[in-house]
């Protein structure tokens, strides 16, 4: 299982367009995941206090576009990157993803 952070409305707007697309996928190449153990570090990085987040679960192995293991930001960490659109049959769930209510983030139930 890999995981995804996404804005609630925007996984809205891919179920209805059949495919999911972050930003990065324009801007980088790649939708940026996280493993189990990795999601923390971006979501507290980069979200801190956003009530609007989604946990996208996703299966690997469901995956149309190819998944690679790398340290984009040298942090040493080989974060999963998904180069290409995410189809939704690969996402297992959708999983309400709140900040605490000093806005840091903590792993729900998945």
């Amino acid at each position: 299982m890999i995981l995804h952070i996404a804005a609630a409305d925007e996984w809205d707007a891919s179920r209805a367009r059949g495919e999911y697309r972050a930003d990065s996928l324009g801007d980088e190449g790649f939708i940026h995941c996280s493993t189990l153990d990795q999601v923390l570090i971006p979501a507290n990085e980069r979200y801190h206090g956003r009530a609007d987040l989604l946990l996208l679960v996703i299966d690997p192995a469901r995956l149309a576009a190819a998944l690679v293991y790398e340290d984009c930001y040298e942090t040493g960490q080989a974060f999963p990157h998904i180069y290409g659109p995410l189809n939704l049959d690969a996402v297992l769930r959708a999983v309400p993803f709140p900040p605490s209510a000093d806005g840091s983030f903590a792993l729900p139930p998945l």
